[in-house]
């Protein structure tokens, strides 16, 4: 992680405007952050001491559970808030954010701005909604691993996942997330490989033919 100088700075801070989601001028808290590809924004069990707004790039949140096992819960992508509820409830944060592409970050540090953000109606409005926007994305995605075909949700997932065309996501936690088998997920990307889709290498997927897979994955926006 790095913390970009002023200049630096205030070109993302002009770039990607957050005013609108308060009630005082929110500029004078801002910092920025760069986080490399594979960096953690947050730690598991960590005490999270900013509120990020992640506006260039895309991570991964999981879980690690007592036995070993790691559960990828879900994939953000610019531009989302991360440690709103720590904000909200001062708790520990109790699953790990990753990222999986370069990544740059805007930061409220709670001990400058806490009291006055957890005063603010619009900041906390627009929580609200954020917070109602985040549930339905994530009860539409388990929705969707029943209504439609693992070629539409896997092509959905590769675009998600994907960093510079190159897709490395591994098997086992992607069938987990899309709750499908190791067997079928291998058969999947074995008939995009053979369509011209992707080309297969010895650390992960190329991807050749992006249009095929954005029409494949548009029929399952919402």
């Amino acid at each position: 992680m790095k913390k970009l100088a002023y200049d630096e700075a205030i070109y993302y801070i002009n770039k990607y405007p957050i005013s609108q989601y308060f009630s005082f001028d929110i500029t004078p808290f801002i910092h920025v952050y760069e986080f490399e590809k594979g960096e953690f924004i947050f730690q598991e069990q960590s005490h999270p001491e900013a509120l990020y707004y992640m506006i260039e790039g895309k991570a991964k949140l999981y879980i690690t559970h007592k036995n070993g096992k790691i559960s990828l819960i879900e994939f953000l992508s610019s531009p989302t808030f991360m440690g709103e509820i720590e904000l909200l409830n001062e708790a520990r944060y109790s699953k790990g954010i990753q990222t999986v592409t370069q990544t740059i970050c805007l930061a409220i540090h709670f001990r400058d701005v806490k009291d006055k953000l957890l005063a603010d109606p619009v900041f906390l409005k627009m929580i609200c909604l954020f917070l109602s926007s985040k549930t339905m994305k994530i009860t539409a995605r388990y929705t969707q691993n029943q209504a439609y075909p693992l070629e539409n949700r896997l092509a959905s997932f590769i675009l998600l996942t994907s960093d510079n065309d190159f897709y490395k996501e591994k098997h086992t936690e992607v069938c987990e997330y899309l709750g499908i088998s190791y067997r079928h997920l291998l058969f999947v990307l074995a008939k995009f490989t053979e369509e011209g889709y992707l080309t297969k290498n010895n650390r992960g997927y190329i991807l050749n033919d992006r249009k095929t897979l954005e029409q494949l994955a548009v029929e399952i926006q919402y």
